[in-house]
């Protein structure tokens, strides 16, 4: 067995290794260099590996390494993609891991990347131990865009897991519930002309701003009528997130398009919210455009850990008390496969997604701590 490298030097390879995934096919990029990397670190320890490429999306691929054998068994799960990232606001380089203000900041050093290296670290001191049952450390791809890598698990590939963590930052809370998430694309389209006579054609820039304004109403009546307590974000939200359209000042706009997210409550359904919306626009659209409503990914659907064992372990180990968070994870597909899978994991999703991410160095110690007092109890 070799030893893998040291915890900052495995954490500044994976920051330093680009693997961001996007809905534009501009920003979207591979992510088997990382996957390639904790490959060789964890066949190292020991871990029996497979890598397997995402159909349908060139580039993309899961990793599953595992150690030991039997049933009962527990995965450590993260996501091998970053989001895409705005150089100029960033104060250091995003792809170099800097140590600053007892933090370490990165593309990823948050988000997820930094929690591989700290499974690898908690796991050193472990490998030569006899695993009664197997633990599971899978890297999945895509998470921020299509979830292709979650959507891609089978059963059988995790066919002797119990239990599951996903390491997304949750500043070492467990988490048991979540909100769920739609990306959709709304499209007016119309008839172009010479800006100079109105009539010359049909602005979709004109009944778009009407319809932004049954947006708004929409998004109003979802926040009025669901509410949870639980969540520090209690309702429901409608994030608009780009808008493009048109093509020349002295042209009528013949289409735009919006990209928006919303993100509903447990015990909501993104269906039935999605047909809602897409009726009540449609009876406000302006004669001689058309309006077109579509999901650009299939839908995550809220989460609920489906027990209770695992976030009763998590609030010992962690001393922090379960929460609800109002992101999405890829929990919902685990829980799916019936494993009862809990969110947790260093850092803070507010440096989430931000230019200058970073994770405290205080996060650290524990989160090892906390990970192999978990591959002590159900795997040992």
């Amino acid at each position: 067995m070799r030893i893998p490298p040291k915890l900052k030097e495995m954490a500044s390879t994976l920051i330093a290794t680009p693997s961001v995934s996007s809905a534009l096919p501009q920003f979207d990029q591979t992510n088997r260099q990382v996957v390639d990397s904790l490959a060789a670190w964890l066949e190292d320890l020991g871990f029996n590996i497979t890598v397997s490429p995402i159909a349908g999306h060139p580039g993309k691929s899961n990793l599953m390494a595992t150690m030991g054998s039997g049933s009962g068994g527990l995965v450590l799960s993260g996501h091998t993609d970053t989001v895409p990232f705005d150089e100029h606001l960033w104060q250091t380089n995003p792809f170099q891991l800097t140590e600053r203000d007892d933090r370490w900041y990165g593309l990823g050093a948050c988000d997820m990347k930094s929690f591989f290296a700290l499974v690898i670290e908690a796991v050193k001191p472990l490998a030569k131990e006899r695993f009664r049952h197997p633990l599971t450390v899978l890297a999945t791809a895509d998470e921020e865009s299509s979830m292709s890598g979650a959507r891609a698990l089978t059963r059988d590939a995790i066919a002797n897991a119990r239990f599951a963590v996903i390491g997304e930052p949750t500043g070492l809370r467990p988490v048991r519930r979540h909100k769920g998430i739609m990306m959709l694309s709304l499209t007016m389209t119309g008839s172009s002309g010479h800006s100079s006579n109105p009539d010359l054609g049909a602005s979709a820039l004109d009944g778009m701003a009407d319809v932004l304004d049954q947006m708004m109403a929409f998004r109003s009546g979802l926040a009025q009528h669901h509410r949870d307590a639980s969540f520090e974000v209690a309702s429901p939200t409608m994030n608009l997130g780009c808008i493009h359209g048109g093509d020349n000042p002295n042209r009528i706009c013949d289409h735009v398009n919006l990209a928006f997210d919303v993100r509903v409550l447990p015990g909501m359904d993104n269906g039935e919210v999605m047909d809602a919306l897409k009726q009540e626009l449609a009876a406000h659209v302006p004669e001689g455009l058309t309006l077109d409503l579509n999901l650009l990914f299939p839908w995550v659907q809220p989460f609920e850990s489906s027990g209770n064992e695992l976030v009763s372990t998590l609030q010992g180990l962690s001393g922090n008390a379960p929460a609800s968070v109002a992101f999405a994870t890829e929990a919902p597909f685990l829980t799916a496969l019936d494993v009862e899978t809990v969110v947790m994991g260093p850092g803070s999703i507010d440096q989430a997604h931000q230019p200058n991410e970073f994770v405290e160095l205080s996060q650290l110690e524990p989160a090892i701590a906390i990970i192999r007092g978990l591959v002590e109890k159900y795997c040992l």
